[in-house]
């Protein structure tokens, strides 16, 4: 992603992310909470997979399109999350809210097989699974839209069981809150290092809010969504404070993929970006982040390109974690974070939503520059050859390509982009597609098995 100019977002304890050097030094294993918005705007494809791993989730196999409750595939056990680099060190891991990598048989896919102690979620998408007539806000307000039918209610899990299907959506946040301020706080009594990996369903359709936050904002479902969140988030550092774990802690904050405009008021806004969620126009791909780190990072803005994918070297590096023996695509953002170094990252290459080898990279940015191979917006795909160009610094809209006739230096910069391109994709082995093992109802999670009739028997 690159960062935005300005984002006033969820916290006023959060500030864009603030960089000048480093100015603590503890003796202590510094705690990393991650905190990732679904389709709140300015997103990252697929990051899921990739933030967890620093790699593109193509070579992860988690392509094309998402897995479903009952996909036999997941995120293959042989990838290396960042959970999985802290065990070895000490840390307590936990995953809180939405997985979306797979249940798969026997729940192998599960976050506690991943290197998660803990997680507590509902493990893909909520509206993956029928919502009319849920409650999504007080007092009986219910889910707007149908979401997915023909499938299981939608789980709430405790490890690798459930504990309520349908999930309760009034409380579920709640929940998560004090489940969150829970491992905190036994975690600062042990002196055990954490990490918190916090993918929320928020601001994702269908909204819902609970009573703390429904019909609390000016902005309607959506709005009311974001504020719950928002509450979380305020909780987390409140919980962090009061635990004196506060200076040691990074908390990372940014969002998986652009706003799904074809919910209109209730799918968030691009601002300025062209398009949204589904496309690979910057509406689409670029997303908010925020760092918070008190005594280490000062507020600040910065306009430097970086990634999810730099989230995993980042905490190897700033914990002294071992780096996993594969192909990583992150690169390190201390300097960028703590020293007020430039980015070590100049590229970026963007997928569709159905990646595949045919097609390979949709887009492609370097520097300030960004090309388009293909576009697509909702079904129509065009092919571009020369690649669109624009520079992002004068025009972020991406309304006028650049014309390599008027400009001759552009040739050379085509060169340029060619050349990145052929290198990293003559890099890139396509693992196999977890999605196109299909799926079977029977994997769907259901927490009475053995009912008849499936799945609408599915309720605890």
């Amino acid at each position: 992603m690159s960062l935005p100019p300005v984002f006033r977002g969820l916290m006023d304890w959060f500030v864009l992310s603030a960089v000048i050097m480093f100015t603590t030094c503890s003796a202590s294993p510094p705690n990393f909470i991650v905190i990732f918005a679904d389709d709140l705007g300015f997103g990252d494809l697929a990051s899921y997979a990739s933030l967890l791993t620093g790699r593109y989730q193509t070579r992860s196999g988690i392509y094309p399109a998402v897995l479903y409750p009952g996909s036999r595939g997941g995120l293959p056990l042989n990838e290396t999350t960042i959970a999985e680099l802290l065990k070895p060190l000490g840390y307590a891991t936990a995953a809180v809210g939405k997985w979306h990598l797979g249940v798969g048989p026997k729940g192998m896919y599960l976050p506690t097989h991943q290197g998660f102690d803990h997680y507590v979620g509902i493990p893909y998408s909520h509206d993956m699974g029928p919502c009319w007539n849920l409650t999504c806000f007080p007092p009986d307000v219910k889910c707007f839209g149908m979401c997915d039918v023909g499938t299981v209610a939608v789980p709430l899990m405790y490890q690798d069981v459930i504990k309520q299907q349908p999930v309760h959506f009034l409380d579920l946040e709640a929940s998560y809150s004090k489940f969150m301020d829970n491992f905190i706080r036994d975690s600062a009594d042990q002196n055990k290092p954490f990490f918190i990996y916090y993918p929320s369903h928020h601001t994702h359709y269908p909204q819902y809010a609970g009573r703390m936050a429904a019909g609390a904002s000016l902005r309607g479902p959506f709005g009311d969504a974001l504020l719950e969140f928002d509450n979380t988030v305020g909780s987390i550092l409140d919980t962090l404070q009061t635990t004196g774990t506060i200076n040691n802690t990074l908390v990372f904050f940014t969002a998986d993929n652009g706003p799904e405009l074809m919910r209109m008021n209730r799918g968030g806004n691009a601002g300025p970006l062209k398009c949204g969620k589904g496309t690979t126009y910057d509406g689409g791909m670029r997303e908010p982040a925020i760092a918070f780190w008190p005594g280490v990072i000062t507020p600040g803005v910065t306009h430097e390109l970086a990634s999810t994918l730099d989230i995993l070297p980042t905490i190897a590096r700033l914990s002294g974690a071992q780096l996993p023996k594969v192909q990583l695509d992150g690169v390190d953002m201390t300097e960028l974070l703590l020293r007020l170094g430039k980015s070590k990252r100049d590229t970026m290459m963007f997928y569709p939503t159905d990646a595949s080898e045919k097609y390979s990279m949709f887009a492609l940015r370097l520097n300030k520059y960004k090309a388009h191979f293909y576009t697509r917006v909702f079904s129509e795909l065009k092919a571009h050859d020369p690649p669109l160009i624009f520079d992002l610094e004068s025009d972020p809209s991406e309304n006028y390509p650049l014309s390599l006739d008027s400009d001759p230096r552009l040739r050379s910069l085509l060169d340029r982009i060619l050349e990145v391109k052929a290198k990293f994709e003559a890099s890139m082995v396509f693992g196999e597609s977890q999605i196109l093992k299909g799926s079977d109802p029977g994997l769907e999670p259901c927490c009475t098995p053995l009912c008849e009739p499936k799945p609408s028997c599915c309720q605890c």
